[in-house]
Parts: structure tokens; C-alpha cells; sequence
């Protein structure tokens, strides 16, 4: 895509990559993501990150159709991820700018990473400010939102903020801008990409956005490193549903997550699903064989409870339910209700591991069942009952 003028003086560049599936190597994009980096032309040409590096052709035709022969002075590297800082090196061999700046920690990971001698790196802690001519960039330092670099950069003439990866989403577009794509699938892709990336990160992100409005920054424009970027009303949105999901408040919802061998496991978490519905709770059924793990977490994202079913397999559980259990906990969710279901043939371990994973997860646990081979009429109106009182407990939480 070409450079677009999101003020005047002041470009997207980035990339949009149609074709990316795999994110950061653990979760789906399934609908493509962009690596959006920015480039303000006032005294001191300034650059705001860069892409992935497969993109360095891409990056280096947009500088020139927005520069000409005009060198680049200033690079400012807000996260060092390589989505973001893929082109770095080759910027700085490039266009050999005066300055780079970062946060402390970003000094730390450049270092680390471009094994470097000579850059003119500058670091910027929080409340640092950098007259580039017309307009000024401040720095605030959002360490672990999502990676010990991370940091905002705010132009307060212009009244935008480059946010980094918050507020961002996987969404491979030709359009730009948030108003100009359909709401409910924005809002969707944006809470897929808070629930997967930054979700354990809640705190920093109720910290972050309690210090913007102490600071009283005047927001009009949002332009985060994926994705679609926020203007006029559309800012306050943003930052109200970034709210929304750091405070992770949970919905009359449940998931049931299971493997199964035999299909014992499947058809009692069917039944906990029917007992859930007939009190009037949303409810996904979802088996590791046909749903990836980041998927499973979307959902789980904004549910009241999560029931996690296997049968017992050398003594554990099913190797994809171990995988989900990993990958959940590692993200932090809070406020859940959970509870367990398996079957088994003889040592029956399953429902006492699944139970001690909730646990680790501190989530309010509801005893679960286990059942020895394939499960009767009287197992599945136990089944049915446990999932109309895992039901209540969503009432009562709610």
C-alpha cells in the first residue's frame, strides 16, 4: 500500500501483510495483520519504528515517495519486537540517522539483539520531551505493555499517540481507518488480539490509561503498530473498550474446552453444555482436535466459567488439553468460575489434575466429574446438573 497523510505532514507507512496466518509463532491472524510504522516530515525528520523485515523493500519505497532525497534524522523505536524493528539495522546502515531514540529497557534489547558499537542511541524515560521542529514528542514508558521496551509516543500539536502494539488488531485492509470498516468485526479482531497478546498485561494497561488521564493528554488520534488507526470519536471508543477488557468483567458465557478419545468425555461435556443453556447461559463447545488454542482463548477471554474435559491418558491427560492448559494459564485470566469432566478406564487421574490446572489459575472451583468408561443415563443427568449449578454460580457472580 502507499503512504497515506494521516495529518498533514504526518504518514502511515507500513506494510500490510495479506498473507500472514501464523502470529508471532502461537496464534492465529486469521484474517492477515499489518506492520504500520509513520514518518513525520518537519525540521528533524522523524521516524516512528519500522516493520518486519521482509518488508524492507516495501519500507524503503514508501520513504521514497514521501522524501524524495530528503534524509531521515530521527528514528524513534517504541518496541523491539521484530514485527516492529525487523528493519532497524538496515534503517540505521540506510539513512544513518542523528539519533535514535528508545526507553531504557528498549537500550537493553537493541543492544542485546543488533550486538551494536556505534548507533547514536538516546534513551527517553518517561516525561522526556523532543522538539523536531514545528511539533514535539513525549515519551511515556509502558514497560511489560507487552515487552520490557514497550513505550507511547505522544505529539501533543497534533494530539496523537503512537501506542505501540495496544489498541492494535490482526486485520490485513485496504482501508485505514476504524470508521471506515465494519464495527462489530473491529471490535471482535481487537478483543482476539487483547485476549491472545496483552491480556496478561491487564495491570499495566489500567495503570497506563490511568496516567494518560492524570496527564490529561488530549487524545484525537490513535496509531497503533497492527492494524486499524482511531480518529475523533472513534479515540474515546478505543480507549473505553481497552478499559472494558483490562478490567476483564465477565459475561453470562461459558466454554467448554475438552479433547476426547472414545467420545465418552465429548458426550458429557455435551450435556454439562445442555444443563448450562437451559439456564438461560451462552455456552461454545470447543474440542482441541478441530479448534487452535488462540481461538479457544478468544472465547475464554469473556466468559464467566470454563469447564475443561479429558479422559485420563498414561496417568495425565490428552497432550492438546496440556497444551491448551499451558497456553491459558501463561495469559493470566481472571474472574473465572472453573470446573472438570473425564472419563477413564482405570487409573482415572484426569478430573484431579484438570482441577489442580484451574486451581493454579485461581479460578472459584466448581467439583467436577469423572466417569469409568462409557457414561449412562445417570451420569449424564449428573452431567446436565452440574452444568445448571456451574450456572448459578455464574449468576451469583454476575
Amino acid at each position: 500500500m502507499r503512504p497515506v497523510e494521516i495529518k498533514e505532514g504526518v504518514f502511515w507507512l507500513g506494510a500490510v501483510d495479506w498473507n500472514r496466518r501464523n502470529f508471532h509463532g502461537y496464534s492465529k491472524a486469521h484474517k492477515g495483520t499489518t506492520y504500520n510504522n509513520f514518518l513525520i516530515v518537519d525540521e528533524k525528520v522523524t521516524l516512528i519504528d519500522t516493520v518486519a523485515e521482509e518488508f524492507w523493500g516495501t519500507l524503503q519505497c514508501n520513504i521514497a515517495q514521501v522524501l524524495g532525497d530528503r534524509k531521515i534524522d530521527y528514528v524513534v523505536a517504541n518496541h523491539l519486537e521484530p514485527d516492529h524493528a525487523g528493519c532497524l539495522a538496515k534503517v540505521v546502515e540506510k539513512y544513518q540517522p542523528e539519533k535514535i531514540f528508545t526507553s531504557p529497557m528498549g537500550q537493553k534489547a537493541m543492544k542485546a539483539h543488533f550486538k551494536y558499537e556505534d548507533w547514536p542511541v538516546e534513551v527517553t524515560p518517561t516525561g522526556t520531551e523532543l522538539s523536531i521542529g514545528k511539533r514535539t514528542l513525549s515519551f511515556l514508558e509502558t514497560r511489560m505493555l507487552h515487552w520490557p521496551d514497550s513505550m507511547l509516543t505522544y505529539c501533543p500539536e497534533e494530539k496523537l499517540v503512537f501506542s505501540n502494539d495496544a489498541f492494535g488488531q490482526n486485520w490485513a485492509t485496504s482501508e485505514r481507518w476504524a470508521d471506515e470498516v465494519d464495527r462489530y468485526r473491529l471490535e471482535e479482531l481487537m478483543a482476539n488480539y487483547y485476549a491472545n497478546i496483552v491480556l496478561p498485561y491487564s495491570p499495566v494497561v489500567l495503570k497506563t490509561l490511568a496516567t494518560i488521564k492524570e496527564m490529561g493528554l488530549e487524545i484525537e488520534t490513535i496509531c497503533p503498530d497492527h492494524g486499524l488507526m482511531f480518529r475523533g470519536d472513534d479515540c474515546a471508543w478505543a480507549i473505553e473498550k481497552y478499559l472494558e477488557f483490562a478490567e476483564q468483567k465477565p459475561k453470562n458465557k461459558a466454554v467448554i474446552v475438552y479433547d476426547t478419545m472414545w467420545h465418552s468425555t465429548e458426550k458429557m461435556a455435551e450435556a454439562i453444555a445442555c444443563g448450562l443453556a437451559d439456564e438461560g447461559v451462552s455456552v461454545r463447545l470447543m474440542c482441541m482436535k478441530n479448534n487452535h488454542h488462540s481461538d479457544v482463548m478468544a472465547e475464554v477471554f469473556d466468559a464467566a466459567a470454563v469447564i475443561v474435559g479429558s479422559p485420563t491418558h498414561n496417568n495425565g491427560i490428552l497432550p492438546l488439553m496440556a497444551d491448551m492448559l499451558t497456553y491459558m494459564k501463561g495469559l493470566r485470566p481472571q474472574n473465572k468460575i472453573g470446573s472438570a469432566v473425564g472419563s477413564f478406564g482405570w487409573s482415572g487421574e484426569c478430573v484431579k489434575i484438570l482441577t489442580k490446572w484451574l486451581e493454579d489459575m485461581n479460578m472459584e472451583v466448581v467439583e467436577g466429574i469423572k466417569n469409568q468408561y462409557v457414561p449412562d443415563h445417570e451420569v449424564f443427568n449428573k452431567c446436565y446438573e452440574q452444568g445448571k449449578a456451574i450456572a448459578a454460580a455464574i449468576k451469583a457472580k454476575l
